[in-house]
C-alpha cells in the first residue's frame, strides 16, 4: 500500500565570506535558524520564513494539545488492544458529548423502545472488536473511547480539519467530487430509521489520503448547506486510524459537513450508553474470499418519546443516541435513506485509484466474493420495521464500482456491491 512521505529538504549552502572573520562566527552561530525548512500544510517545504517556523510549529503542537486534553477524558481503566488502540473506560457522564452546551450536566438516557418488526431474520455471525480480545472490558457505568494522539491529529495537518469529512461526502450528483458511491436509496417519503446488516472486508486503500466505507446514511434537508446526516458503519481510513483495520464508525453533521459533526466521539454530541463497543475500534474477525462472511448489524432510529435518534449495533446492543437538539431538519424526520460503499479518488498518481470498495470484487461476483447489505428496512411512523418499496440503485463509475439487488425470504431486500477501482475499463 503506497503511502505519500515528504521529501527531505536540500541542503543549503553557507552564504560566501564577505564580512571579516567576527562577522562570519556570528553568521555561522546562526546558520541553524536559517537552515530551517518550512513545511507548508501540503508538504512542499519553502526556504522562506525560516526564522518563523519554530514558532508556528510549537503554536500548532499547543493548539493539538489543547485539543487532546480537551477530548481525551480522565480514564478509571485503560486497556491496549492488540492493534495498539489503547481504550479508555471513561465515567459515562465525562464523556465529550457533555461538554456540548446544551448536554452540560446532563446524564446518559435510559433505553427507549425498540421498533417492531413482523419478519423474523436469520441470526448473524457475530463480530467483535480487536480490544475486547483480551477479555477485559470497562466496567458499568463508564464508556470504552478510543484515546485520541498527537499522531492521529498531525495526519490531519490542522485540529479544525480532524474527525471531519469533505464537505461533499454525500451522493448528489454522477460526477460531483472525488467522492464515489455506490448505492441504494429510497426518498419520497417520512422516514424515522433505517436497519441493515453488512458484511465487513478490509479493502485495500492505495493512498493515505483516502477512505473506503460501508454505512448506511439518515438523511433530510436539501444537498446544500442545510443537511443534516447520521451516518454508522465500517470504515479503512488510513488518515483517521494510521492503519488500515475496518473500523466501527459513526457520523453527523447539520450543515453539509462544513462546521458542525464529526467521527464517532471526536468532538461533543453523540452520546454512548454502552460499556462493550469502542465507536472508532477495529472489527474482528473479517470475511474472507470464499471463506466464511460476517456481519454487523446496524440500526439507527428515531425515539417516538423523546425524539432522539438511536443506534443498535450487532443483534441488539444499544450503542448510545444522538440528541434531537443537534440537528434543525431531523429533529422531525428524515427524507431519504442510502445504503452502500463510499471511497475517496484523489487521482494522487494522475489516474483512478486502485482503492477497493467493499470486498474489492464487482456485484456479479456475488456470495462469498462480492460485498453486500441484506435485511433492507427502514422505520415508519409508528415505530415499525417495514421492508423496502421503491428502492433505488446509483454507482457514480460503474466500470469502477457497481451495485445489483435482489429480494428473496431469508435476506428479504439486499444488494451486492462495490469493486477494484482502477482496472482496464475504469483508467
Amino acid at each position: 500500500m503506497a503511502s505519500s512521505s515528504k521529501p527531505k529538504s536540500p541542503l543549503q549552502t553557507v552564504p560566501p565570506i564577505i564580512f571579516p572573520v567576527v562577522a562570519f562566527l556570528l553568521l555561522s552561530s546562526l546558520g541553524s535558524v536559517f537552515s530551517l525548512p518550512t513545511v507548508s500544510d501540503s508538504g512542499h517545504r519553502s526556504p522562506e520564513n525560516q526564522t518563523f517556523q519554530p514558532q508556528i510549529e510549537l503554536q500548532k503542537l499547543k493548539r493539538v494539545r489543547a485539543y487532546l486534553r480537551k477530548i481525551n477524558k480522565p480514564a478509571v481503566k485503560t486497556i491496549q488492544s492488540p492493534d495498539g488502540d489503547v481504550i479508555d473506560c471513561v465515567l459515562s457522564h465525562l464523556q465529550p458529548a457533555f461538554d456540548h452546551p446544551q448536554l452540560k450536566g446532563q446524564k446518559p438516557l435510559e433505553p427507549p423502545e425498540r421498533p417492531k418488526s413482523n419478519t423474523s431474520i436469520d441470526a448473524i455471525t457475530e463480530v467483535f472488536q480487536l480490544w475486547t480480545n483480551s477479555g477485559e472490558l470497562c466496567p458499568e457505568g463508564t464508556v470504552p473511547i478510543r484515546r485520541t494522539t498527537e499522531k492521529d491529529v498531525l495526519r490531519a495537518n490542522s485540529v479544525q480539519k480532524f474527525g471531519r469529512k469533505l464537505r461533499r461526502g454525500v451522493r448528489r450528483d454522477t460526477m460531483s467530487s472525488d467522492h464515489e458511491h455506490a448505492v441504494a436509496f429510497v426518498n419520497g417519503q417520512q422516514y424515522y430509521g433505517a436497519k441493515a446488516s453488512i458484511n465487513v472486508w478490509a479493502p485495500r486503500v492505495s493512498d493515505q489520503y483516502e477512505f473506503s466505507l460501508s454505512q448506511l446514511w439518515v438523511i433530510s434537508g436539501s444537498f446544500g448547506n442545510d443537511l443534516n446526516t447520521i451516518e454508522a458503519g465500517w470504515q479503512v481510513s488510513p488518515a483517521l486510524y494510521g492503519d488500515y483495520y475496518p473500523r466501527f464508525f459513526t457520523y453527523w453533521t447539520t450543515d453539509a459537513y462544513q462546521a458542525t459533526g464529526c467521527y464517532n466521539l471526536l468532538c461533543s454530541g453523540f452520546v454512548q450508553t454502552n460499556n462493550k463497543i469502542a465507536i472508532g475500534a477495529a472489527i474482528s474477525p473479517r470475511s474472507s474470499y470464499n471463506g466464511r462472511q460476517f456481519d454487523i448489524g446496524i440500526m439507527v432510529w428515531k425515539d417516538p418519546k423523546h425524539g432522539h435518534w438511536w443506534l443498535q449495533f450487532g443483534s441488539g446492543l444499544l450503542v448510545g443516541y444522538w440528541p434531537n437538539l443537534l440537528f434543525s431538519h431531523l429533529r422531525s424526520h428524515a427524507s431519504m435513506v442510502q445504503f452502500g460503499g463510499e471511497i475517496v479518488n484523489t487521482r494522487s498518481v494522475g489516474y483512478h485509484t486502485s482503492t477497493q470498495m467493499g470486498s474489492g470484487s464487482f456485484a456479479d461476483d456475488g456470495f462469498g466474493k462480492a460485498s453486500y447489505f441484506r435485511n433492507l428496512q427502514v422505520v415508519d411512523w409508528d415505530n415499525n420495521l417495514l421492508p423496502m418499496s421503491n428502492l433505488h440503485l446509483q454507482a457514480d463509475h460503474p466500470n469502477c464500482y457497481d451495485i445489483k439487488a435482489a429480494r428473496n425470504n431469508v435476506w428479504g431486500d439486499y444488494f451486492y456491491y462495490g469493486g477494484p477501482g482502477r482496472n482496464p475499463r475504469c483508467p
